[in-house]
């Protein structure tokens, strides 16, 4: 059995390591959960590893907002101090502190 733990938190703002975008964590899978057709349609030589976490993340470039599926590796911490302007992120979530939103419902 694997046990990924995830190195980001729900809430937490990321960004990408190598496209300009960043986004807040809403979900976490702890290995690869999306087709494999999405898969495939990463260039092979930058696949990552479908053994590590993925993030679910509200993104946000300069061009438009949308949702993003992303590898752990792929992400750094954001600690630029400003928040995601998302617009679904108030739906989910409550104030930004400390580079992270405070999450609006229970965890199980």
């Amino acid at each position: 059995m694997l046990h990924n733990r995830a190195k980001y938190h729900l809430g937490q703002v990321v960004r990408h390591r190598k496209h300009p975008f960043r986004g807040v964590v809403f979900d976490v899978d702890p290995e690869f959960s999306n087709t494999e057709e999405w898969y495939e349609s990463i260039p092979e030589d930058s696949r990552p590893s479908k053994q590590q976490p993925f993030y679910h993340l509200l993104a946000e470039n300069d061009q438009s907002f949308y949702v993003a599926y992303v590898s752990e590796q792929n992400l750094v911490a954001d600690y630029s101090g400003e928040p995601v302007d998302h617009p679904d992120i108030p739906d989910l979530f409550g104030a930004f502190e400390d580079g992270s939103y405070e999450l609006h419902f229970q965890m199980n």
